[in-house]
């Protein structure tokens, strides 16, 4: 914003005052004489009569008129008059790094909370929703602060995100929860074999309900664990019901989860559910429970961090990619002129929305964790037992012990070196 100043004297530059001992004189221009101008001083304008404002703004492009304006925070009096302040150094240049964030190196050693507020301005620009720079960007917020960009991922139904946005998805860290139910992933999806990669080692729950998973899924999943004791170790919370392909020797790749403690296979494809209940009570001392657990309720699973609105935002994003529908009543008319019975497309409803399973149907498990408290007899036989084996292995011979391990190894099949291989 410029101002044009009009004046009819320009050579008018109002009075002048000369301080000499003390006093203040005022000097006559026309006569160059100086005189008091202590006892009766003149009134005298600020501007001359004939000063005019003119306000141009058709002189500069919008760009620059934009980037002046920002500088400055416009509000209102009680009056209704325009006042403006300027804004702080801080914010002026919190600003304009996140318009460039993109190119920032590294965040890695920066203060969190500053990390914060620049995440939250990128994110207010929907910087983050930009194709190729929002990962960029992601990823350095990603890497140097892991779990307090996301600590908890809700994708549930949500297979249009997965989709649009899997990359992004895959750069967050140490997650702690992660909800793809309902999303038919199947199998070979880039998302379920990236679940089992180290950045997400720390995940402890992990819902994949109504996800088109098989034998052949688990065993992916699973064999980081079985093998190189790594992947999903620390898992303890697993719902894998609505998936119908999973059969009795599926459950046997779940005996690699030490530490789970609460595991959900309703609605699978197993035959012979009385085995199946007794191997997991054996193996990973997994109890079978007659009322449904709230471990698997999905409504307490939600989005939390830093990048919560940033998911949103591609919810939103995804929507509206989605192409409209086209004008029915221009398909009904040539359906009815060729006389077609008009196809009723019923929607693909998720099983989260559909009746609760019955009672037979249910199939949720969890550890008993005082279960030993109640049989000492038990924990004496285990203890003698243990004590038995530890002899046994030290009479061992080395021979012995190097037979055993390359039995250990050929266990494998081929198809698991295989797969281990892509790792």
């Amino acid at each position: 914003m410029s101002y044009c100043l009009k004046s009819e004297s320009l050579l008018d530059t109002g009075p002048i005052y000369v301080r000499e001992n003390g006093h203040l004189y005022m000097v006559n221009q026309g006569s160059g004489t100086v005189r008091n101008a202590t006892p009766n001083p003149r009134p005298f304008r600020l501007f001359s009569k004939g000063f005019s404002v003119e306000l141009c703004m058709n002189r500069e492009d919008d760009s620059a008129r934009r980037e002046r304006t920002d500088h400055f925070i416009f509000t209102y009096t009680k009056e209704g008059n325009l006042r403006y302040s300027a804004k702080s150094l801080f914010g002026l240049v919190l600003g304009y790094i996140s318009d460039n964030v993109d190119h920032i190196d590294s965040l890695i050693g920066f203060p969190e909370q500053i990390a914060e507020k620049l995440f939250s301005a990128a994110e207010a620009r929907q910087k983050f929703t930009e194709p190729v720079t929002g990962l960029r960007a992601l990823q350095k917020f990603t890497e140097a602060y892991g779990s307090l960009v996301l600590c908890s991922l809700c994708l549930q139904n949500r297979y249009l995100v997965i989709s649009e946005k899997l990359e992004e998805i895959k750069s967050f860290r140490e997650l702690t929860c992660l909800d793809l139910s309902c999303c038919k992933l199947g199998d070979n999806h880039e998302l379920l074999e990236h679940i089992t990669k180290e950045a997400l080692s720390s995940v402890t729950r992990l819902l994949l309900k109504d996800n088109c998973l098989s034998d052949a899924g688990l065993r992916k999943m699973t064999a980081p664990v079985r093998v190189m004791k790594r992947g999903l170790e620390n898992l303890s919370v697993l719902d894998l019901s609505c998936n119908p392909e999973i059969t009795d020797m599926g459950i046997g790749y779940l005996f690699s989860f030490k530490k789970l403690n609460y595991l959900d296979i309703s609605e699978t494809g197993l035959k012979d559910v009385k085995a199946v209940v007794q191997r997991l009570q054996t193996q990973i001392s997994l109890v079978h429970s007659k009322v449904p657990l709230k471990e698997f309720d999905h409504s307490n699973c939600k989005t939390e961090g830093w990048a919560e609105q940033t998911v949103l935002q591609w919810e939103q994003l995804a929507m509206k990619t989605v192409k409209p529908k086209e004008n029915l009543k221009s398909r009904t008319a040539a359906q009815h002129f060729y006389g077609k019975r008009r196809r009723i497309e019923e929607p693909v409803k998720c099983t989260l929305v559909q009746t609760k399973a019955k009672a037979s149907e249910n199939l949720q498990f969890y550890k008993d964790k005082v279960q030993n408290c109640h049989f000492p007899l038990l924990k004496k036989e285990a203890a003698t037992s243990h004590q038995l084996k530890k002899n046994k292995e030290r009479g061992l011979t080395e021979q012995e012990r190097e037979r055993t391990s390359k039995q250990k190894h050929t266990c494998l099949t081929m198809e698991d070196w295989d797969l281990l291989n892509t790792y």
